[in-house]
Parts: structure tokens; C-alpha cells; sequence
């Protein structure tokens, strides 16, 4: 059979299960013809163990190869062999697995992640699941790792899976309606069950991207903003919080100029702290372009550190509220902002000022704020727990309730979705050929996170719900 013709027969009407196409897919498809890789899975170094792993269909050959026996070991089971020079047969180790550096003959060196490709390409693991293991190797703190872990065990991807599911039912259920209505050969009521289902799935979908973005925040780093006026210590803050010099500190106004980035993790959540220009009126021109990326950076930020010098700033609730709406976005109310006010230069403050501040702080509609000295350390404590608690209702945990999405890709891809199961009402009462392309639309969306879009189980469902020619 010519690589290509199985597509043809699929094409067919005669429903086949899923498992014959994925056995013919991996007979037939010119994937199916594939090089034998390897690769080094224990990392580089001096160690005491070396893993190596092998796929493809000259792996056999190479066992035999390096342990000099016919007979390979008993599948699934571990077995203890001698390893073999296959060129002179000496004999170079004892152990279960072991690394060789070089190539061996009919072996080539995999690409990065091929061998996960292969487990997605046999149904070892799905898109997300895919996913969630690529995050969970790349994951820097502990709330990624938990993240990761969860979807790559696969309940991200069931989720997904189990709307798709009932899409493809939902869509079954009104393709038959439409060439079968008039046979009288289905139950009553079938659209009204169809209509509920589809309803009831657009409610799940919304709420699900109406998340606050905690899994792509969580993956991909909350964005935390350093903005105030010049020489209130922003730059102080940000090697404070790094723990080495990331930033130029200076006595001169206006020394930071351009947007300085860090990676932390705070409380067990990646935090990227960007430290931006001081915001005041100039007329140097680099310096007016350091003011534009400050306020540019602010617009996107996640959480503002809104930093005040403690010592130029009345401890009246007014003052302070028009101090901090000279840093944030221009109609961004200052109690619903997700910031956190930071009164810097404490050290330098009069005996009971500090107290009159927060206090201050407290009347005003005002968010959170902690007296602090970069110069001596004292508050840091303070800070770490009020941004803490920021980056914790803002990622939440990552283990509580339904998973979160953690891709543009999947949000995008939902968005549609919905977009699609919308049309699907309006369309309904026009033509239902119509509608049933919009349900087609929303599954083929979901089978693009998941990475499984077959046409193959609508059939299926077809003739399994509907006695259709009995």
C-alpha cells in the first residue's frame, strides 16, 4: 500500500476504530518510517549512573550489539548485561543501562523533545500533557512545579477532552436529526437535549477563561513594576530584592534611564521585577524615552510597587493618594489597583512620623503599604508579605479547583470555541445546517489544544445512540 492511500480508504463511510488507524497510521504514514534515535537522559557531567534511551527499529539490533547476546531480555523487565566495544567486543562496563559517547551504527542522535513527539505520536501522551511536561523541566519555583505536574498528569487535557466529547455527541446528535428527522426513526426532544448541552458547555467554557490569567501568570511569570518619582529608591528596592547589584544606585537624579529586569521567586511564585525610570517632566530626550517605557511598562503590569521617599510625602490620606495617582495608569482607581505602597528612606525618618504615615495610609481609599530602608534592610519582611499575598490571590493554587489553562495558544483556541457555540444559537432557528457547522468549528478549536480532531467518532455515536436503519 502507497504511503497516502489510508488516508483514502479513511475517507470512507465504513467506521473503523481508532486503534486500527493508529496502527495503520504508524505502518503506512511516512512518519511510520523513522531513523533509530538516542539520547542522553541523565544529563552531562560526572555522575556515578548514566541513562540512555533509544527509539525505533533499529534498537534491537543495537541491544544485541552492546551485550554480545542473541537474545534480548525479556520485555518490560530490567536485565544485568555486560556491555560490549561492539568494534573489538571488549568488554567496557557491567549494568543495567549506560551511557557510550559516539554513534553506533543505524543510531542517531535525537533532536530536542523528539522522543516526546514520538509518545504524542503513538497516544502515549496528549498535547497537554506534552505541555505540561515541557513546564514541568523549565519550572523554577514551587508552585510552577505543581502547576506542571497536575497537567501533565492529564487533567487539563480531560477536561478539554470531556467537552470535546460532548461536542462531538451534541454534533452526532444534530447531523442525525437532520438526515434522519424524516424516518421517524429518532426520539423526541433530540435539538432541546442538544440546546442544553451546548448551553450548559458555553457557561463551563466562559468561566473557564474568566480566570484572571493565574495559569499564564503562574507559568510565564507574574510582571512586577517598580514606578515612583526619581531618587525615592527604586533601584535600591530592586538590588534589595535580588540580593546583588542588578541596578546603577546613584545620588544623581534620573540615573536609571532604561527598564531593568530581574527573575525572583517570592513565596514560591516566579515574579519578573522590572525597575523603570523615575516619572517626572525633563527635557533631556533619552531620559523623556526611559519615562515612556516606565509608563509604557506600567500598562502592562501585573502588580505596581508603588515606592514614595517617606520623607517628601505629608502624612495625610490627600497627599498620599495624589503622590500615588502621579504613578499609576491615568484612571486606574488607587484601592483596586493591584499595588502594593512602598514609603522608602524610614531610616530617615522623625520619631512617630513613620506610624502617622501608615496610619494615613489606612483612612485613604489607599492599597497596602509598608514603611521600609533599603539602606538598613528593615521592612523587607514586611513587603515580601504584602506582595506575597498579592501574587497569592492573583495565582491562587494551583492545585485548588478546576486546572487552570496556562497557554496563549489554549485561551486563544477557547475563545473561538465560544465564539462558535454562540453562533450555534443564533443560527439554530435559521438553518441547522449552519448550526451544526458552528458545533463542528467549536470541536475541531478544542481538538487543536488537545491535539486529537478525528471525524470518525461522530459516526460512531451516530449508530450508537440512533437505531439508524434497523
Amino acid at each position: 500500500m502507497w504511503p497516502g492511500t489510508w488516508r483514502k480508504v479513511l475517507a470512507g463511510l465504513s467506521p473503523v476504530s481508532g486503534a486500527a488507524v493508529r496502527v495503520v497510521k504508524r505502518l503506512y504514514c511516512p512518519a511510520g518510517k523513522r531513523d533509530t534515535i538516542f539520547a542522553l537522559s541523565s544529563g552531562h557531567g560526572k555522575c556515578g549512573v548514566a541513562v540512555i534511551r533509544t527509539s525505533g527499529p533499529a534498537s534491537g539490533a543495537a541491544l544485541r550489539s552492546l551485550t554480545g547476546q542473541q537474545e534480548l531480555p525479556r520485555p518490560r523487565a530490567v536485565a544485568l548485561r555486560r556491555i560490549h566495544d561492539p568494534s573489538s567486543a571488549e568488554t567496557l562496563d557491567r549494568g543495567l543501562v549506560i551511557w557510550f559517547p559516539g554513534r553506533l551504527p543505524g543510531l542517531r542522535p535525537a533532536d530536542p523533545g523528539e522522543f516526546t513527539k514520538r509518545a504524542f505520536q503513538n497516544g502515549k501522551l496528549g498535547l497537554t500533557e506534552v505541555e505540561g511536561l515541557g513546564d514541568l523541566i523549565h519550572a523554577e519555583t514551587e508552585a510552577q512545579r505543581r502547576q506542571a505536574l497536575r497537567q501533565m498528569e492529564g487533567e487539563l487535557g480531560q477536561l478539554y477532552q470531556r467537552w470535546s466529547e460532548e461536542l462531538t455527541k451534541a454534533l452526532a446528535h444534530v447531523e442525525a436529526f437532520i438526515d434522519f428527522s424524516e424516518d421517524d426513526n429518532l426520539e423526541e426532544g433530540v435539538l432541546s437535549r442538544v440546546d442544553a448541552a451546548v448551553q450548559t458547555l458555553e457557561e463551563e467554557v466562559r468561566g473557564h477563561l474568566q480566570d484572571g490569567r493565574r495559569g499564564e501568570r503562574l507559568r510565564g511569570g507574574v510582571h512586577v513594576v517598580i514606578a515612583g518619582p526619581t531618587n525615592a529608591g527604586k533601584s535600591s528596592l530592586l538590588n534589595l530584592l535580588c540580593q546583588r547589584p542588578a541596578a546603577i544606585v546613584s545620588p544623581v537624579a534620573g540615573t536609571t534611564r532604561d527598564v531593568v529586569e530581574s527573575a525572583l521567586n517570592i513565596g514560591g511564585y516566579p515574579v519578573v521585577l522590572s525597575d523603570t525610570a523615575g516619572l517626572r517632566e525633563t527635557q533631556d530626550a533619552i531620559e523623556r524615552e526611559g519615562v515612556s517605557r516606565a509608563r509604557e511598562r506600567l500598562q502592562r503590569a501585573d502588580v505596581v510597587l508603588a515606592v514614595l521617599a517617606a520623607v517628601d510625602v505629608a502624612p495625610e490620606p490627600g497627599c498620599l493618594a495624589e503622590a500615588l495617582r502621579a504613578i499609576l495608569p491615568p484612571g486606574v482607581p488607587a484601592r483596586q489597583a493591584p499595588c502594593v505602597l512602598v514609603l522608602n528612606k524610614a531610616d530617615l525618618l522623625e520619631e512617630g512620623r513613620g506610624g502617622a504615615l501608615l496610619g494615613a495610609c489606612g483612612e485613604g481609599a489607599l492599597p497596602p503599604a509598608c514603611l521600609l530602608s533599603c539602606k538598613t534592610g528593615e521592612g523587607v519582611d514586611s513587603l515580601l508579605s504584602l506582595l506575597g499575598t498579592q501574587l497569592e490571590q492573583m495565582c491562587g493554587d494551583p492545585l485548588a479547583g478546576s486546572p487552570s489553562l496556562t497557554q496563549a495558544r489554549h485561551r486563544l483556541h477557547l475563545t473561538s470555541c465560544l465564539g462558535s457555540l454562540g453562533r450555534y444559537h443564533g443560527y439554530k432557528s435559521l438553518d441547522l445546517v449552519l448550526a451544526a457547522e458552528e458545533l463542528r468549528l467549536a470541536r475541531r478549536h478544542l481538538g487543536k489544544i488537545t491535539g486529537r480532531v478525528s471525524a470518525e467518532e461522530i459516526l460512531d455515536i451516530v449508530f450508537r445512540d440512533f437505531c439508524v436503519g434497523k
